[in-house]
């Protein structure tokens, strides 16, 4: 009984004190200030207050961080894009001559950015990738695009719509751009229009191994502002509106943001998008040489410490890394008087010179520093701005163009013509996909686009298709004509 009476009384006491504690907790957060609804004021609001900067008070120290005028800005320069495509599955001989049954039309969208006020638009390679048809939609009103070029390498692509007084962008600069810094993501996710997400920069320099490309440019800004399906192409922009990176991947097992989004540095993309317009192709600069990160065991090998820089793997005969004796196992310290640490710091650096550039390198031979001064070349090796070498058949709905001695020498060919853009019509039935290189047709060699489109449109009967794909594995086709 003693016992039962203990307990209650007990309760009740603390029930008692409890009580109180609410009360005096709640009175307290009242004189304060500091209840829920404080912590959703919005952060531009805070210097409204009239706070003394108090680094003891998180909420005093927040900086004054507003994105009104930067999503105003950057979202009059993002577009909507929309493809059509055909595909077709396999036929025979009879059906495609009569036109073939069993095609489907698939329709797919993404972002693009005003980057000159007279039409021109960059987007990703990915989103207009073997398309028909390419509409471009700007405040409700719809262009029919038309493909200026395209770089696999950088997974960038250049549209022209016949527009003028367009809103271009504003460029900013992605080597400027710090990790930690406050960006936004502009697109049109799930095709939805004028979409603008915030976030961070989480990381600069990122290498996926995306881009199924023979000499890809991997260096993205990582961030965690929401990326998902449809923002690709569209704009990453700095809190002044300025266009740093475009959007390009997520890293996503379900296809959806999962914090994870990626973007172009447009430093490059800049240069990209310069050369297409100017050139109809990009001006690539090439060392003559492959290089890779350092890794522990490497270093280990060439007996150093230091894992900044990267390591000479292949030297490509008579290139330009040859002519000044860069040698295999060499470790480039310094580029331009700049510091290396990685493989897709390199890159993107390189990305940015153009053919005949000087390079100036400093490299670790055997414990000893080396200056070297090279000039970069083509991919022909040669130190001229090339032109694109292609041809159209309206026949065949298809564009070739020639293979550079690059890539060849890369592929093990000795010619050779690419299958660049299949339109819809009788190529694109063959289901010869885009990136083929033909090398031979009934066995005789092609390295001509227009021979190759003449060869094609005359011959009857059996024909064999000799050539090698966008992973380097040869094969040949076979159809009847």
């Amino acid at each position: 009984m003693n016992q039962i009476l203990k307990t209650t009384i007990s309760a009740f006491v603390g029930g008692v004190i409890g009580a109180l504690l609410i009360v005096h907790v709640t009175d307290l957060n009242q004189k304060l200030n500091i209840g829920e609804a404080a912590f959703q004021t919005p952060v531009s609001n805070v210097n409204n207050q009239n706070f003394e900067e108090d680094h003891s008070n998180p909420v005093a120290s927040i900086p004054d961080i507003d994105f009104v005028e930067a999503s105003k800005n950057s979202r009059e320069s993002v577009v909507y894009i929309k493809t059509v495509s055909e595909s077709y599955g396999r036929s025979s001989w009879l059906d495609l001559w009569l036109g073939g049954s069993g095609s489907m039309q698939q329709v797919g969208s993404g972002s693009g950015v005003i980057f000159k006020s007279d039409g021109y638009i960059i987007t990703n390679n990915h989103v207009i990738e073997g398309a028909d048809e390419i509409e471009v939609v700007r405040k409700k009103k719809t262009y029919k695009a038309s493909l200026v070029g395209r770089d696999p390498s950088t997974d960038l692509a250049v549209l022209k719509i016949n527009e003028t007084d367009l809103p271009a962008i504003s460029i900013g600069s992605s080597k400027d751009l710090k990790v930690g810094s406050w960006v936004l993501a502009v697109g049109n996710p799930f095709n939805l229009t004028s979409t603008v997400t915030a976030g961070i920069v989480s990381a600069k320099g990122r290498e996926l191994n995306i881009l199924k490309s023979n000499f890809p440019i991997e260096s993205f800004i990582q961030t965690d502002a929401a990326i998902n399906p449809g923002n690709s192409g569209g704009a990453l922009v700095n809190p002044r509106g300025e266009l740093v990176g475009i959007n390009t991947a997520i890293l996503s097992r379900t296809g959806s943001y999962a914090g994870y989004g990626f973007a172009v540095p447009i430093d490059i993309a800049k240069k990209i998008a310069t050369d297409i317009i100017e050139y109809g192709m990009v001006q690539k600069a090439f060392l003559g040489a492959e290089v890779a990160s350092l890794s522990t065991e490497i270093a280990d090998k060439l007996n150093t410490e230091d894992l900044d820089g990267v390591v000479v793997s292949y030297i490509q005969e008579k290139g330009a890394a040859n002519k000044v004796n860069l040698q295999k196992g060499d470790i480039i310290r310094e580029f331009n008087g700049e510091d290396i640490s990685t493989h897709s710091e390199f890159e993107e650096k390189l990305s940015m010179l153009s053919p005949g550039d000087k390079l100036y390198l400093t490299i670790d031979r055997n414990g000893k520093r080396i200056q070297k001064e090279l000039i970069l070349t083509n991919s022909e090796n040669t130190t001229e701005l090339l032109k694109r070498d292609v041809y159209f058949s309206k026949s065949l709905g298809v564009e070739f163009e020639s293979v550079p001695m690059v890539e060849r020498n890369l592929l093990d060919i000795n010619n050779g013509v690419r299958v660049v853009d299949v339109k819809n019509g009788f190529f694109k039935r063959l289901n010869i996909d885009e990136g083929f290189i033909i090398t031979a047709i009934n066995g005789n060699e092609v390295d001509n686009p227009k021979e190759l489109s003449d060869t094609l449109e005359s011959i009857k009967g059996k024909v064999v298709v000799q050539g090698v794909n966008k992973k380097g594995v040869k094969g040949y086709y076979s159809f009847y004509f």
